[in-house]
């Protein structure tokens, strides 16, 4: 079973729940595919990390071979490629390694070379594989690292967890689209709501199953439960706002191992989403 856990924007504790799902899973993997700040490594600190480099494939222009045609810079859909000083020049940040300039090219002027953007880490917490994407800094797009992350297979009758990035774009459709279920995140304020309608808006076009999980909570948020009531949005659990739990996460602690009320309260979370999975 995939679990991917989003969030409509950063801080509202989705590697919390990430983390604490995984943990209380047992046999488990935890994918952090929030590649431009993973931080579940920090909570979950794993072993025998190995560690692959991720690439692209970038275009080269061979100049003595160039013949001017332009049939590559029309070609390009994404105008990573414009021809300047009667050669093409190519913009690394827009392009998306896809080799269409290199196929089209009909004096094959146009050859690829790899390009480093990134690191998969793999390491394990016990019986939690723990796989870690790292996009490096500057990069324009995580998607080919994240997609390297979601290689992994679990262990028979294990769990993926997936944490996402944060928002709704590319990186976070890329996380999603094998998943089994969804989890968001919320905070119960306007600016979480504000949020959370986008991340739900998004899981609802890949008609993807999902519910929330309320982090943080020390009211109800009237908006927030009328507007999961209308939709028919299953609420699967509510996280108090509490000291304690602000204490374990400062110390770069799991709360489910060190709070037997957070230990309850995510295996009966983790037997929720199995139930709403099997409807």
């Amino acid at each position: 079973m995939k679990i991917a856990v989003l969030s409509g924007k950063g801080g509202t504790g989705k590697t919390f729940v990430s983390v604490n799902l995984a943990v209380t899973a047992k046999n488990a993997a935890y994918i952090d595919c929030d590649v431009e700040e993973p931080n579940g490594r920090l909570f979950l600190k794993p072993k025998n990390i190995k560690a692959e480099e991720i690439f692209t494939l970038l275009p080269h222009v061979l100049e003595e071979k160039c013949v001017g045609c332009r049939e590559c810079v029309e070609l390009c859909r994404f105008n990573a490629l414009s021809f300047i000083k009667n050669k093409p020049f190519v913009f690394p940040e827009v392009c998306h390694s896809c080799g269409a300039c290199s196929r089209v090219c009909p004096t094959q002027a146009i050859y690829e070379v790899k390009r480093p953007i990134g690191v998969v880490e793999r390491g394990n917490r016990g019986s939690v594989e723990v796989v870690t994407g790292i996009l490096n800094i500057g990069e324009a797009s995580g998607v080919p690292v994240i997609h390297k992350a979601l290689e992994t297979k679990t262990l028979s009758g294990g769990i993926m967890v997936i944490d996402c990035p944060p928002g709704s774009a590319c990186t976070v459709m890329e996380s999603v689209q094998s998943v089994d279920y969804c989890i968001l995140v919320v905070e119960p304020t306007a600016f979480g709501l504000h949020n959370f309608k986008m991340v739900y808006e998004l899981v609802s076009l890949l008609q993807k199953p999902c519910g929330v999980v309320i982090n943080k909570e020390d009211h109800a948020y009237a908006q927030l439960e009328s507007f999961c009531k209308e939709n028919k949005i299953p609420v699967l659990c509510r996280i108090p706002y509490k000291e304690k739990l602000a204490q374990i996460g400062a110390k770069a602690g799991v709360a489910c191992e060190e709070d037997e009320e957070t230990k309850k309260l995510f295996s009966t979370l983790l037997d929720t989403i199995k139930m709403e999975v099997e409807k």
